[in-house]
């Protein structure tokens, strides 16, 4: 016959090496959260979304933030009515701000989330700059 040798039991409070069903489980999740990354990713590339803010005026007294899909090359990732015109400006005039209205009614059929206004999202895309109502 043959000895046989048991092996001596880890005294506790000892962590025991992880098992190889533990192991499938981490590599599972990562697993998970690498191809939740890369779906988040293409889906920003598709969508490519953008948020408008307009500020309170007198047409929106409350004023309002879009988050919106398609957003063009042209278009930063934060834009506003007077963003546009101080882009194409160089200032905000209230003919400047009606007409970029305007132009962002082309964005209505885009629109993912309306939601209220984000003094913050309308600094974001002046640059920190205000201008009155």
């Amino acid at each position: 016959m043959s000895a046989q040798t048991v092996p001596e039991p880890l005294p506790t409070g000892v962590p025991t090496p992880p098992t190889t069903e533990k192991r499938a489980s981490r590599r599972g999740c990562l697993t998970a959260a690498l191809l939740l990354v890369v779906a988040a990713a293409i889906a920003w590339f598709v969508l490519r979304p953008g948020v408008f803010t307009v500020q309170p005026i007198g047409a929106l007294p409350e004023g309002v933030t879009l988050v919106y899909h398609s957003r063009g090359p042209e278009m930063p990732f934060f834009s506003s009515p007077d963003a546009l015109c101080i882009q194409m400006q160089g200032g905000v005039s209230l003919m400047c701000r009606g007409i970029a209205l305007g132009a962002a009614a082309d964005l209505a059929d885009r629109v993912l989330l309306r939601l209220p206004y984000s003094h913050w999202a309308y600094l974001q895309s002046t640059g920190g700059l205000e201008f009155g109502q």
